[in-house]
């Protein structure tokens, strides 16, 4: 197979092995991402007067023919390939002939894999957000269900102030929603084309570099040429350090799971067939997904360090260093995903011990309540009527004296009470269902956008995701 930099050598087996054996097999995932950008910038070379009409039509034929093999798994890359753009370049002389050995005119492979970083964060993302917003309106539909479910509120694992269903499940969709600001944020970062800065120096040649941007869908050109090399990396790892925010959310959310749903708890029951057995145990039911999703952040955490790690001190420029980069942010894409989807099917599969919740809101959970109704029946200042019940509940403590619980309607008229901004009796989940709302129009517009670009650039042969599939 012919390499695009080789010059009438042949290059050490060993070598090639370790510098090329794990880059094409993650290649595999940018086929059609490679296809869109040579598209693209066979486009602008007919622009500017590089290729000739047939010349293009012949390379836009045979470019739109890998998509339809890719689509048929008949198009791969393999180690002998290299990486994806020889794949493909090589598919294009075979098939176009002389016109296939102009399309590199212009470009490096160091723009094409970022291009092709860049189109299939962008394409990732648009899935990460809705499975995001799925998992949000789940936790949203359960919070609403158990609004006035009464819970201990827990501090340092030791009981401390009344709380409810509706209050923990609304958390963690608010939590969520600020994760999407961030996600937002490494987005519009990633939505910039790098194609026309060629190895980082630009080219001498009048290019079109927002005729490409245009084509591809992308919102802007990324400028200055030297810089679009040097964020490499960057970029990349801003993302996964939105996708690391939302799986720190998931892993406490799994950890609070598994924590109510023990015996000892009792809160929340999960259905059978999401757990696992043990081969000795009879008995045991293992929410070991859960348990997986806790561990699978730290991998996350560790896919972070990773890419930073691997950007950081080197000098300005291309360095091959950047080639480890591409393995731990599709990891990282692939791992928040699966993720998000389990904790979407535990959620909408969880069921509530309401009898037990109530049991467990026993009376110390009101000592700060206490406090309160003294500094207004007795008009104490907070700090005497705060030493005056702990003196008593600590009292009954020592004692081991049995906590009083109060009935379910009892609870809920405390909750009530709680009714300030985000408390117990205020969750304001019409504003997080308007939130969520808005999230996913300007999510599915996004998708919608970019599908709308690739569509037109590759006609029939695209495989973008029509915005129904993802929302």
């Amino acid at each position: 197979m012919t390499k695009l930099w080789q010059k009438g050598y042949r290059l050490n087996e060993q070598v090639e092995r370790f510098e090329g054996a794990q880059n094409s097999t993650l290649d595999n995932k940018l086929i059609h991402h490679d296809v869109w950008g040579s598209l693209a910038h066979a486009a602008m070379l007919k622009k500017i007067g590089i290729l000739q009409d047939d010349e293009y039509q012949d390379l836009q034929n045979a470019l739109c023919n890998i998509l339809l093999l890719e689509k048929a798994n008949a198009f791969t890359v393999s180690p002998a390939d290299e990486d994806v753009h020889t794949s493909v370049e090589n598919y294009l002389v075979a098939e176009a002939g002389a016109a296939g050995k102009k399309i590199h005119m212009a470009r490096s492979r160091n723009d094409q894999v970022l291009v092709d970083l860049r189109l299939y964060g962008k394409e990732q993302l648009h899935d990460v957000a809705a499975k995001m917003c799925q998992l949000i309106s789940a936790l949203l539909d359960f919070s609403s269900a158990h609004a006035d479910v009464p819970m201990p509120g827990y501090t340092h694992m030791q009981r401390a102030m009344l709380s409810s269903v509706g209050l923990w499940a609304a958390s963690y969709s608010e939590a969520l929603l600020d994760d999407e600001k961030l996600l937002t944020a490494a987005y519009i970062l990633n939505d910039q084309s790098p194609l026309g800065s060629a190895a980082g120096y630009g080219v001498p040649l009048a290019i079109d570099r927002q005729y490409c941007a245009d084509l591809l869908g992308f919102s802007r050109v990324q400028h200055n040429v030297i810089y679009v090399q040097n964020s490499r990396g960057k970029i990349e790892a801003a993302i996964v350090q939105a996708l690391a925010q939302i799986m720190l959310d998931l892993s406490k959310l799994a950890q609070d799971i598994l924590l109510f749903t023990t015996v000892e708890y009792g809160f929340f029951q999960i259905a059978q067939e999401l757990c696992t057995g043990s081969s000795i145990m009879p008995q045991k039911r293992n929410l070991g997904i859960m348990e997986l999703v806790r561990a699978r952040t730290q991998t996350m955490l560790a896919l972070q360090q990773q890419i930073l790690g691997i950007v950081s001190g080197l000098p300005s420029g291309y360095n091959m260093d950047y080639q480890e980069t591409k393995r731990p942010f599709m990891e990282a894409l692939d791992l928040v995903q699966e993720s998000l989807e389990i904790c979407t099917l535990v959620v909408n599969s969880l069921g509530v011990n309401t009898e037990r919740l109530t049991a467990a809101c026993t009376f110390e959970l009101f000592a700060a309540d206490r406090a309160y109704e003294l500094t207004a029946t007795a008009n104490l200042p907070f700090r005497d009527a705060y030493r005056i019940v702990g003196a008593e509940v600590t009292a009954q403590l020592d004692r081991n004296m049995p906590m009083p619980v109060e009935s379910q309607e009892q609870l809920i008229k405390r909750l009530s009470a709680r009714n300030h901004i985000g408390g117990a009796g205020n969750l304001g989940l019409a504003v997080l269902h308007n939130q969520l709302e808005l999230v996913n129009s300007t999510w599915e517009a996004r998708a919608e956008s970019f599908a709308k670009a690739i569509e037109s650039l590759a006609g029939a042969a695209s495989t973008v995701p029509t915005v129904s599939e993802e929302y």
